[in-house]
């Protein structure tokens, strides 16, 4: 694993190393690293050395390069990126011109010192929760390349994970930021709905689409935060968050490596209360006639005119939505505007929900099912479990890696209320510091 973002950006300010010198760093691990992982689909080499010559130049005429100075950082390859085709997974987009400027995120993050170095595999159309793709082959997780790194943001994933880069920006429309960082023991955060500029990036579905970021540890997605949210600056400063456990829906259906993972979650959080998240299957099923239909409609000409250049699962989930009736839709943006008052009641009394993030560890390409308390569980279907529920709602959301009983990772979530990306970001902080004190030797 490489520095975290936070001690580089603060090493190029200070001049114990350039920027040019961590750039090529993190090409050299690029070099080495992605050819068995498959993380960047693009290389964009020329352009961060240039870039980071140019951080160099302020930083010796006296100037303030920006919060993330000399950090290297990658994009899913659903953002624009200057001079560079934006694939977004697919193979018909391929063909489309070059990008003619970068993304208001990615020019978000270079204004604020860092350097991009590539673009980012990904499902196609950012579908799907394993990276598994048809046209630019599996994103493999760094720490058994026999498994997924999950997705729609795998690339995003597996590229800190493996130490590529130190940050990545991702998006998260279902679970595609949280699933991947689970999987590969990252810390993945979905901010509010809408709180990050979207301009230049590819749709899924515009209603339920986040911007999001993976980094190596908590205080590098809240130096990431603080670049990109609307709002950032107002952020409040009070006590330890009071956290509070999703019971009922939340609490069933799991390994015991993942309910070992949330004990230790509860026991480092203190957590003493526990809550009812309302109706969590019906919101699971909006969500999925928001995301089908929205998704569809979007791309009804490429499944009319170009059929087979699609990925076939893509293709059937497309079809699937376009043959979704009207009603459904409806009925789930209906409910989604009444989920989203009920989730907001219940940060009334407590400031951050925690919840498990996947029902199990990264499962092997090709494994079909997964046994579950005895019972055997399509994988596909079962991944976004405990994410989809409360992706309509639209609130800020970190999930960090946790000890399980598993040598793999496992993450768990902890939601705040909207615009409150200050507790959520504290209540992950004091889980990662408590959980590196209780470990040997720390």
């Amino acid at each position: 694993m490489c520095p975290n973002a936070f001690e580089i950006a603060e090493q190029v300010r200070n001049r114990a190393r350039t920027a040019i010198s961590v750039t090529e760093e993190a090409l050299h691990a690029i070099a080495a690293k992605n050819g068995k992982i498959n993380a960047f689909t693009t290389i964009t080499a020329e352009r961060a050395r240039k870039r980071a010559r140019e951080i160099d130049k302020l930083i010796a005429s006296g100037k303030d390069p920006g919060a993330l100075a000399g950090v290297p950082f990658a994009a899913k390859d659903l953002f624009d990126i200057e001079a560079v085709v934006t694939k977004a997974g697919s193979k018909i987009l391929a063909s489309n011109p070059p990008a003619e400027q970068d993304a208001a995120a990615i020019l978000a993050l270079e204004q604020a010192g860092a350097v991009l170095v590539g673009a980012l595999n990904m499902e196609e159309f950012a579908y799907g929760f394993l990276t598994d793709n048809a046209h630019y082959g599996p994103t493999r997780n760094p720490l058994d390349l026999q498994r997924t790194a999950g997705g729609s943001s795998g690339g995003t994933a597996a590229a800190v994970a493996s130490g590529m880069v130190p940050l990545a920006l991702g998006t998260d429309t279902n679970g595609s930021i949280r699933v991947p960082a689970s999987f590969c023991g990252v810390v993945g955060m979905k901010p509010t709905f809408g709180c990050v500029d979207r301009t230049g990036m590819v749709p899924l579905a515009p209603s339920q689409d986040h911007v999001g970021w993976i980094g190596n540890c908590v205080e590098d997605v809240a130096l990431a935060w603080r670049v990109l949210g609307r709002g950032a600056e107002r952020a409040e400063k009070q006590a330890a968050p009071v956290v509070a456990v999703a019971g009922g829906y939340f609490a069933e259906r799991m390994t015991e490596d993942v309910r070992k993972a949330m004990a230790t979650a509860r026991e480092h959080l203190d957590v003493r209360r526990t809550v009812e998240i309302p109706c969590p299957d019906v919101a699971r099923a909006a969500s999925y006639a928001i995301t089908s239909s929205e998704a569809s409609a979007l791309r009804l000409g490429d499944l009319r005119d170009r059929p087979e250049q699609l990925d076939p699962s893509t293709r059937y989930r497309f079809l699937a939505g376009a043959l979704l009736p009207a009603a459904w839709y409806i009925k789930g943006k209906r409910f989604q505007a009444w989920f989203r008052t009920q989730m907001e009641h219940l940060f009334k009394d407590v400031d951050v929900l925690l919840l498990p993030a996947s029902p199990f560890v990264a499962p092997r390409f090709g494994d079909e099912s997964t046994e579950i308390e005895g019972a055997s569980y399509p994988v596909r279907p079962t991944i976004g479990r405990f994410t989809q529920p409360i992706s309509s709602a639209g609130l800020p959301i970190v999930c960090l890696p946790v000890p399980g009983a598993s040598r793999l990772p496992i993450g768990v979530q902890l939601v705040g209320p909207p615009n409150r990306e200050d507790l959520v970001l504290a209540a992950a902080l004091k889980l990662e510091r408590s959980l590196a004190k209780s470990r040997p030797g720390e």
